[in-house]
């Protein structure tokens, strides 16, 4: 989700509202900036401390011809070369706008990577009227930020970076930026949350905030009241194209490893384990006989990568990395993402129902190797099975009809029930591997192995089963809620 523009712009007036009384305060002056932990009767002092070192920037590109017709000199028709944007090779060229903030005083600039994306030009717009050409030091497409550098005679006005962990829901913001090319904008709010995710990366982290973000603000600063940028702006959430009170910052300490990184090395090293996974909420991890209220299990584990060179096995019930809990897919991304390459840390997990620790060694990420699941329609008659699914051995027909490959093994799942237990779990083509950690080979044993489940109360059933995705088949890991009919 990027920033939209807005379908209509409408002018409207409107006067400044006071603050509540019981907000107001007077403003602390200190040397490095304003007080934070005060409230001030006016952003003025702040705005204006802090826009000499906020820009907005420039981009264009040269868009290579696109079939449509150039037409030649001295034709009645050359004057629609220019209409549509087309010099005499039938080039053309695009621009967009954004934002930006100077973060040293020989000239490093933080903005988005979507705004100098496919740029072949950069112009930074500084607030005195004063144009630089900018160089691209480096960008990252995965947490959206990119670092530019320009040469001046004299030094720049510049911003230092918050610890944005320290920011907290209600804390007073404001954002500077070009919105629609009306540079110099200020706009005053609060962060509204912390944490969201917005699936745009596997860093996703973002502070929400309700100060007004909108098209051409991406890449500029969001401030706390000591001057400090705690955060990049983004992205927004708007059915209208404009804002809404909904907009996203990419937190500022996220900002500064991913900004040293790119200034020292021109690009972004992750690390990697090298593992597929899948969210556990609290019936599987019961059903793996642990405690708590999530993990993630592992699906898979890539050849020669690090888990594989360890003792990490397929079906692992994930619970701490490193010493940190982990919850969701989302925050063992995130604590890899910020781990050390080369550096060895524990894994505490769950296999067979029996707790133990594996030590891995991390390795450096260099392709994105997610697993997108086949999202497929279940609609079928009822099962008369406690599974309200129907099974089939794998013979060479079944094989072909659901392309499974010869070395999986277990029994294929060719009907879903609507009413039954698997509803929702189960998938047409899946086959079944193991219940309950125990291997199955054939239809009778996997429905055996069920009928004994369902003698222990309270005791969810596990599923692992070979599923069909985009990029081939991976494992999955089913919880069974055996109480419900």
């Amino acid at each position: 989700m990027r920033i939209s523009a807005l379908a209509a712009l409408i002018l409207m007036s409107s006067a400044s509202a006071a603050l509540p009384a019981h907000a107001q305060a007077s403003l602390s002056e200190r040397v490095d900036g304003i007080d934070q932990k005060v409230q001030p009767q006016s952003f003025r002092d702040l705005s204006k401390r802090l826009m000499p070192a906020v820009v907005n920037i420039s981009t264009s590109q040269t868009i290579a011809p696109d079939g449509m017709p150039t037409f030649p000199e001295g034709s009645p028709m050359e004057r629609f070369n220019e209409f549509f944007g087309r010099d005499e090779e039938g080039f053309r060229r695009e621009g967009s706008l954004g934002s930006g903030f100077v973060i040293s005083p020989d000239g490093i600039i933080i903005t988005n990577n979507h705004v100098i994306e496919n740029a072949d030009e950069i112009d930074i717009n500084f607030s005195n009227g004063r144009v630089l050409k900018a160089e691209l030091i480096g960008r990252d497409s995965d947490t959206d930020l990119a670092v530019l550098k320009v040469e001046s005679s004299t030094p720049l006005p510049f911003v230092d970076l918050a610890d944005s962990d320290k920011a907290e829901v209600g804390d007073w913001v404001i954002a500077i930026g070009n919105p629609f090319g009306f540079g110099g904008s200020v706009s005053a709010g609060i962060i509204s949350a912390r944490n969201r995710d917005l699936n745009a990366g596997r860093s996703d982290d973002f502070i929400q905030t309700d100060a007004a973000i909108n098209r051409g603000n991406s890449g500029g600063p969001l401030f706390n009241l000591g001057g400090e940028v705690v955060g990049v702006n983004t992205a927004i959430i708007s059915p209208t194209g404009g804002s809404v009170g909904i907009g996203f910052s990419v937190p500022a300490n996220l900002v500064k490893r991913i900004s040293d990184q790119l200034i020292k090395e021109g690009r972004v090293r992750r690390a990697w384990l090298g593992v597929n996974v899948q969210d556990a909420d609290e019936t599987l991890v019961r059903a793996y006989k642990a405690t708590g209220k999530g993990g993630v299990i592992i699906t898979r584990i890539t050849d020669d990568g690090p888990a594989a060179n360890s003792d990490m096995e397929v079906g692992d019930l994930v619970l701490r990395f490193d010493g940190q809990t982990v919850t969701s897919v989302r925050e063992l991304t995130r604590l890899i993402s910020d781990t050390e390459i080369g550096r060895t840390v524990p894994i505490a997990l769950v296999r067979d129902g029996k707790a133990r620790t594996v030590n891995v060694t991390l390795g450096e990420l260099e392709d994105d190797d997610t697993t997108e699941e086949l999202n497929a329609a279940l609609d079928a008659p009822a099962s008369s099975n406690d599974l309200g699914a129907e099974l089939t051995s794998l013979d060479d027909d079944v094989r072909r009809r659901y392309g499974i490959p010869n070395d999986v093994d277990g029994v294929a799942v060719t009907t879903v029930s609507a009413r039954g237990r698997s509803f929702g779990k189960l998938r047409r083509g899946d086959v079944v591997m193991e219940v309950n950690f125990e291997r199955v080979s054939t239809v009778s044993d996997t429905i055996s192995k069920v009928e004994t489940a369902m003698t222990t109360p309270h005791q969810p059933l596990l599923l692992r089963v070979k599923r069909r995705g985009e990029a081939g088949w991976f494992d999955q890991f089913i919880s069974i809620d055996l109480t419900n009919s």
